[in-house]
């Protein structure tokens, strides 16, 4: 628990981006207050401020003001600021460093090596991850999260072209669009999105039917959580618990959802997920 005051956030994001979802269940489970400022995804200038231009930055002054970005780095440098008491945010910051790389396409990206880790001494170590195995469970399906199951998200919410504007439909709602840019992102980003949607089931070597993809990725993840737990973390949700919650909460009223719901096992877990955040809401 932080003194009142003494860790001001901003969150500035995509209501339906499953990175900034990620990021606010985060939050949202440790009872940090935040504010958001919502970006326009085509014009952007909410973050003008930043030379990093992807969504969400988080920018947190404990002291002095600090930019964060990344949801996986912005949730291991909060929760290890949460845990130790002996560095500053800042210091906790800069053992994440940027480190710049070339992707097959030419494109320039900001990579960060160690965005899974807790910086933490082995005393707090030892508190939070009681056996070595839990520690490496936790940073594997926070990977399996942001490397698998949030390329799953957009073949499946565009998967028809009724399905994308129902979507589209969505995001103009919950974004922030102005009216005639809300109208052409709805229509032209449907019809944008069903095509992008069809490159990345090709590029993730998806099925046909990507929803076959979808439904084999939630039953892995409840295997893994298993009979006998409630969460991943046991008897409250852990990090990678969060990580899954936040990615799958995006696609909450559309059809992708619904039909997940339908055809896996996730239900069980994802409902005391949604019980332990609003509890700590």
């Amino acid at each position: 628990q932080l003194p009142a005051g003494r860790l001001q956030l901003t969150l500035y994001q995509y209501k339906t981006c499953p990175f900034c979802s990620k990021v606010r269940a985060f939050l949202d489970y440790h009872g940090l207050p935040y504010e958001i400022v919502e970006v326009n995804p085509i014009m952007r200038r909410e973050i003008k401020f930043s030379s990093y231009r992807k969504v969400p930055i988080l920018l947190a002054n404990a002291g002095s003001p600090l930019q964060l970005n990344d949801s996986s780095v912005i949730i291991s440098a909060i929760k290890t600021y949460l845990i130790s008491k002996r560095n500053s945010l800042e210091e906790i910051v800069s053992f994440y460093p940027p480190m710049k790389t070339v992707t097959e396409q030419g494109k320039e990206v900001f990579e960060y090596g160690n965005k899974y880790w807790l910086m933490l001494d082995e005393k707090e170590t030892k508190r939070v991850y009681p056996v070595k195995e839990v520690r490496v469970e936790e940073m594997k399906w926070r990977k399996w999260a942001d490397d698998w199951l949030v390329h799953l998200i957009s073949p499946n919410v565009y998967r028809t072209p009724r399905e994308a504007l129902a979507s589209f439909d969505y995001i103009v709602r919950e974004g922030k669009f102005g009216t005639m840019e809300g109208l052409f992102a709805k229509y032209l980003g449907a019809v944008a999105m069903f095509f992008v949607s069809k490159r990345l089931k090709k590029r993730h070597n998806l099925q046909d039917d990507v929803r076959e993809d979808l439904y084999e990725a939630v039953n892995e993840w409840v295997k893994a959580v298993g009979k006998h737990r409630l969460f991943m973390g046991g008897n409250q949700p852990n990090l990678a618990d969060l990580a899954v919650y936040g990615v799958l909460r995006v696609m909450e009223g559309l059809e992708a959802f619904e039909d997940m719901m339908a055809h896996t096992q996730i239900q069980p877990w994802y409902q005391r997920m949604e019980d332990e955040i609003r509890k700590a809401a």
